[in-house]
């Protein structure tokens, strides 16, 4: 009967188990990061063996010693007296490390004895001091910079990108990362920061002087020249083109109450002027517009350096243009461009901007792994970098060690650690069997010696 209800109370846990999706627990413990896995039952069945073979040695020692009591009493001979006390002081020293060992865990013979269940009592003070000893020893700047000296990271990673497979590999993991952060970063947002900032920086300084030097050296050093050639030799073609719209033009300018033919003569007459004007500036560089469009550029290079007004009329005009729509849709616009020639320069393999990052990342490498001042420069970076996060954030470390242990449950906490290094002390507890068994000996045998 007894055997049913068990039956059916272990068939409902499985049942509650397989209702909410969880296998039934195997550990004796909770589920979660700090549950047994299959490796610490392994090492939990390594544990009960050795207690198991520990126990049995207690066991056997009991056993010779009963029977060296007995052989001693029956008038066996002296050697029974050396047994017995090898027996006796072996069971002492079983029984004193498996007091010991078992107190780290829990209460020996589930007596609250003090100082006993060392473990599940303090082990919210053993994560304290575990954080403690790590952030001292292990993330200490000295330690840190140590450490990471000793690596040669600026000789190691030279000699590593000198490779060009790696390169190449490196150069891969760059693009793709590229790639990914572009499809992840959405446009609107890109094009809404970028446009800001180009119009706040347009519209913090100022342009004025800047386009004043501009064109004084142009003018100094007669790049405009071109300039005006190309607009004389374009006015010229143009004219000889559509002559007719302009005598068109200036007759229709002209009053009403004159003659037709009056009118056609003076069309005719401003046409060739206008022509000979045009073709005469085209043909001679020494030509005097040519000159006045000189000194006229020269002085507006001036004023745009020096004139307040001339300054204010620039700065309004740029507001007045950076404030039309049609800009800003341009500027917006130019992220789109900019964000398709990157992803396809970095899906393409044999694309100029690959090529380049691959060759940059072979020409680094060989210098980090010839050049002393350069491995030099690295490692300080690397460590100055390491310093910093240890330094600062070496608390958040450690909380994370000490606030993780006191998450754990006391009792499950003990299971698992001594699943860890329970096969390790109960060697103690034999070894503590055959020392005391061989001090038991000599202690015997010296007192015997003296005349004890």
């Amino acid at each position: 009967m007894e055997r049913t209800k068990t039956a059916e109370s272990a068939g409902t846990g499985r049942d509650m188990h397989a209702r909410a999706g969880r296998p039934p627990s195997t550990g004796g413990g909770p589920s979660g990061p700090g549950a047994f896995s299959e490796a610490d039952q392994e090492k939990q069945r390594g544990v009960r063996r050795m207690k198991l073979t520990a126990t049995g040695l207690l066991l056997f020692v009991a056993v010779v010693y009963v029977l060296a009591k007995w052989a001693q009493n029956t008038g066996a001979g002296a050697w029974a007296g050396y047994v017995a006390a090898a027996a006796e002081a072996g069971m002492v020293g079983a029984l004193a490390d498996w007091f010991a060992v078992t107190a780290l865990f829990r209460h020996p013979l589930g007596i609250p004895i003090p100082h006993t269940a060392i473990i599940p009592k303090k082990k919210d003070q053993l994560g304290a001091s575990l954080g403690d000893f790590v952030g001292e020893n292990f993330l200490s700047q000295t330690v840190v910079r140590q450490r990471l000296r000793a690596v040669g990271i600026g000789s190691r990673l030279g000699t590593w990108l000198a490779e060009p497979e790696h390169a190449d590999r490196v150069t891969a993991e760059l693009a793709t990362a590229l790639r990914g952060a572009l499809t992840v970063l959405r446009d609107s947002d890109v094009q809404a920061v970028v446009g800001e900032a180009i119009t706040r920086r347009a519209d913090a300084q100022e342009i004025a002087p800047g386009l004043g030097k501009m064109l004084e050296k142009v003018v100094a050093d007669g790049g405009h020249k071109r300039v005006v050639d190309l607009v004389c030799v374009r006015a010229h073609d143009w004219l000889v083109t559509h002559g007719d719209s302009v005598m068109v033009a200036v007759q229709g300018g002209a009053p009403g109450w004159t003659p037709r033919f009056v009118d056609k003569k003076v069309g005719e007459r401003v046409y060739k002027e206008l022509l000979r004007f045009v073709t005469e500036m085209r043909d001679m560089p020494e030509h005097p517009a040519r000159g006045a469009l000189d000194r006229f550029l020269t002085d507006f290079a001036s004023d745009l350096q020096s004139d307040t007004d001339t300054r204010a009329r620039v700065e309004h005009l740029k507001r007045e243009v950076l404030a039309r729509g049609e800009v800003q849709d341009l500027i917006a616009s130019a992220w789109s461009a900019v964000r398709q020639m990157i992803v396809a320069a970095a899906e393409d393999e044999r694309s100029e901007l690959r090529l380049r990052v691959r060759a940059a990342l072979l020409s680094l490498g060989r210098r980090m792994s010839t050049d002393a001042r350069l491995q030099e420069k690295v490692d300080g970076w690397v460590e100055g970098a390491a310093v910093y996060v240890v330094t600062t954030y070496r608390d958040e470390i450690t909380s994370l060690i000490t606030d993780t242990v006191a998450g754990w449950d006391a009792e499950h906490t003990s299971k698992k650690i001594e699943a860890h290094i329970g096969r390790d002390l109960q060697f103690i507890r034999i070894n503590g069997t055959v020392v005391g068994s061989l001090a038991g000996l000599v202690i015997y045998t010296v007192s015997r010696a003296l005349g004890g």
